[in-house]
């Protein structure tokens, strides 16, 4: 079975990866021992700059080997596009008084869904569409070898709804399906996500590489 190492620490993405890679028969790791590594400032205006500094940055660590990093956020039309890159610190100003650009750490899942919750709190429900985004980039020894893109379109709803999910997950209703991201399993996930759609790009990626070029 083939192997991908995600520049990851994050259980939800993990699950994420390997729910959409069971179906492709590709096996998902954390880079070892990925908590002892120097961490990346990830002060990119974009996502993709962000994966590709991160996937860049982590590669060097795994010589040989394909290391994906991603980056990924959820923007919401209703606030201009914010939370955005921000979307991990958006919490920033109601938990350590700081803007979350200059936020030297992720700020808790409940905290950034109440502050949006806060800021959407007068919008209508028809109104109150976004997106999620994700970005994922492989590299290799430091090189970027791709980037690949994903997004899923919905609705942030007035509570959150569902267990199983993270992040903005249990505010962010699909349509097509009529249940939140947290009302999902990591396979159904899988089938619908930014993320899915994303690693589903980099997974076809992968299948056209030579065979000499592949790890795993």
């Amino acid at each position: 079975m083939r192997r991908i190492l995600i520049a990851t620490s994050n259980p939800g993405k993990l699950r994420d990866f390997a729910g959409a890679a069971l179906l492709h028969g590709v096996e998902v790791r954390g880079i070892p021992d990925f908590s002892s590594l120097p961490g990346v400032v990830e002060d990119g205006l974009t996502f993709e700059a962000n994966a590709r500094k991160k996937a860049g940055a982590y590669s060097r660590y795994v010589p040989g080997e394909i290391v994906v990093a991603d980056d990924s956020g959820l923007e919401i039309d209703a606030l201009h596009g914010a939370p955005g890159v921000h979307s991990a610190r958006y919490a920033a100003p109601d938990v350590h008084g700081k803007e979350p650009h200059q936020a030297d750490a992720n700020t808790h899942d409940e905290a950034n869904n109440a502050r949006v919750l806060r800021e959407l709190k007068d919008v209508p429900f028809g109104k109150r569409t976004g997106r999620f985004v994700c970005v994922l980039s492989a590299a290799r020894d430091g090189k970027t070898l791709g980037t690949f893109r994903g997004t899923a379109e919905g609705i942030i709803l007035e509570a959150p709804r569902g267990t199983n999910g993270f992040g903005y997950d249990p505010l962010f209703y699909f349509p097509k399906i009529k249940k939140t991201f947290a009302e999902l399993s990591a396979e159904e996930k899988s089938k619908y996500s930014h993320r899915g759609k994303a690693f589903g790009a980099l997974l076809a990626w992968l299948d056209d590489l030579p065979r000499e070029n592949r790890r795993g």
